[in-house]
């Protein structure tokens, strides 16, 4: 399993490592060609796209990955078909109320002329396509190819922004080349989509179909569905929020530079999602087995990898931070600082353990709610009483807050309610097993 970890994660980190590097590198030539103020509009159009795709599936691509899994280890071929269906079906759905209700909205707030109303053709296409993206790398995943799974976003994404930035660049003035930029993306990207879509389809025929007919589980797909989507948008998608929330408290370039910053976190908090999906298949074989026993020690091997990784990362990006903001001009060496808060963020996610993964493996996925609506709710408190006073270290501060009230707080509902604790703390004390204690 170690091996496994070692050598599956580490294939897909290092592709994700790639493919950050060149979306770094094309928002470094951004701030130093266009200006810190239109690298400013890119993060916050790149935020609102990652936020509307994250919906656009109604959470069925958050729990892809599960009920993929699921059906495999089951021989469900049929029951995973109709799941997949239902997903597309909201992705298409959702577009289409977004291209008839968007812009009116935009228009009824005054926002048409600010860069996401002049965008909103191409953002509408850019959230298509990661919408299809997310739903087929969730069921690659589980399927047990991770590596399809994350290469459209990892590797192909960050391929076409560097293409339609070299082709803007070239061809027209700093205004109008960041508008064709995004209109190249979002053509070239949903090409990449269906292609991803295709891989997706062939690697559904690999699942057996030997288990007996019965009824969809709709019900239960809906009851995993939606709580995942509002953690998705909550965890995953945490700095988009954060960077629309401090879009009124900081200035166009402060809010660069602390975009840049979150964006490199998000890029190394990646190794620590890579260790889980390599062991999600395993997992839920163990569950579906009834091996309580290989369950828990999967679990635990996961938690103390990535516990392990976080604080080799935290010490990397320590030393290397302060040279990689400085490719983005003088003026974001600032940043340094508040990137070293935001990692210490992950090191508390990952010493707190996957709590989210194990409440819905124990049919409990409602129960992970509570914490992280408590986390956002403290990033609005700690951003409000920080930032003002603070500026660019408030705004790394509260994330780091916030980001410990929710990974505590889910510790602790896991703890509670599954039976289960998965902090790396725990397993220390407890010579490497698995603490499993009764649940309240």
């Amino acid at each position: 399993m170690f091996r496994r970890l070692a050598s599956q994660s580490t294939i897909i980190f290092g592709a994700r490592l790639f493919g950050a590097g060149i979306v770094f590198i094309v928002q470094a030539l951004i701030a130093r060609l266009w200006g810190a103020d239109l690298l400013g509009e890119y993060l916050l159009v790149t935020a609102t796209v990652n936020l509307i795709a994250v919906v656009m599936p109604l959470g069925f691509h958050t729990v892809g990955a599960y009920f993929a899994a699921d059906y495999r280890a089951r021989g469900e071929k049929r029951q995973l078909s109709r799941f997949m269906l239902r997903a597309y079906g909201h992705v298409l759905l959702t577009f289409i109320l977004l291209i008839l209700a968007g812009y009116p909205v935009l228009a009824a707030i005054g926002q048409t002329g600010a860069p996401l109303g002049q965008h909103f053709a191409p953002l509408a296409l850019l959230a298509l396509s990661m919408g299809l993206v997310h739903v087929n790398g969730s069921v690659l995943i589980g399927l047990k190819h991770p590596l399809a799974g994350y290469g459209a976003d990892a590797i192909f994404r960050p391929l076409v922004v560097i293409a339609a930035f070299a082709v803007s660049v070239l061809l027209a003035d700093p205004e109008r080349g960041f508008a064709q930029m995004l209109w190249i993306m979002a053509g070239v990207y949903l090409l990449v989509a269906l292609v991803h879509f295709a891989m997706t389809v062939l690697a559904l025929r690999s699942v057996p179909d030997t288990a007996e007919r019965r009824d969809d589980d709709v019900r239960r797909w809906w009851r995993f569905a939606v709580p995942w989507v509002l953690i998705a948008v909550a965890t995953e998608f945490f700095f988009d929020i954060d960077l629309l929330l401090l879009s009124h408290m900081l200035s166009r370039e402060d809010l660069a530079i602390f975009g840049v910053s979150t964006r490199i976190f998000s890029l190394i908090s990646f190794g620590v999602a890579a260790i889980y999906a390599v062991t999600l298949p395993d997992v839920f074989e163990s569950e579906a087995n009834a091996d309580r026993e290989a369950f828990h020690r999967k679990i635990g091997e996961a938690n103390l990898v990535a516990s392990g990784l976080s604080v080799l990362l935290f010490i990397g990006i320590a030393v290397v931070g302060p040279f990689a903001l400085m490719l983005f001009g003088p003026e974001f060496t600032v940043g340094a600082m508040p990137l070293a808060i935001l990692c210490l963020a992950l090191v508390v996610r990952s010493v707190t353990g996957p709590a989210s993964i194990v409440l819905s493996i124990h049919d409990r996925p409602y129960a992970s709610l509570p914490a992280v609506a408590l986390g956002v709710v403290s990033l609005v408190l700690f951003n409000m009483a920080l930032v003002p006073m603070l500026g660019l270290m408030g705004a790394a501060l509260s994330a780091l807050l916030a980001i410990t009230v929710w990974s505590v707080g889910l510790w602790l509902t896991a703890l509670r309610t599954a039976g289960i604790d998965v902090s790396i703390l725990q397993r220390w004390r407890r010579g490497g097993q698995a603490t499993v204690s009764t649940p309240v």
